[in-house]
């Protein structure tokens, strides 16, 4: 039986990871080697390009974490997730969903919705 919340948290593990070393066998953990993501702002693709977009958000947002809203969904080889995006301890300033297809039990083609973005 696939555990989806694992899944969810390992995503989130490796999007909350500032060092760069240590992000990138996270990101190899939870991203299967041929990974796709996109939401309406950015996307990319690889290992390398998932890197890439976390720095960017880290750079952006300096001190934001990523959390867990409520439970990871799924079935078979699929699972969608809510979350949250804002200071540690503090109300999320952005939120959304994303929806996954999984590869050996690594996140492979990820579509990521914005819920809620700064006015």
């Amino acid at each position: 039986m696939t555990d989806y919340n694992a899944i969810a948290e390992a995503y989130f593990a490796a999007w909350n990871e500032t060092d760069a070393a240590a992000r990138k066998a996270l990101v190899d953990a939870a991203f299967a080697p041929g990974v796709s993501y996109r939401d309406p702002i950015m996307q990319g693709d690889g290992h390398a390009g998932i890197d890439t977009l976390i720095a960017g958000v880290h750079s952006q947002f300096p001190g934001f974490r990523f959390k867990l809203k409520g439970k990871a969904d799924g079935f078979g080889d699929n699972i969608r997730f809510s979350w949250g995006l804002g200071p540690d301890g503090a109300e999320a300033v952005i939120e959304g969903s994303d929806f996954a297809t999984l590869k050996d039990g690594r996140l492979s083609l990820i579509t990521g919705f914005l819920d809620k973005v700064p006015g």
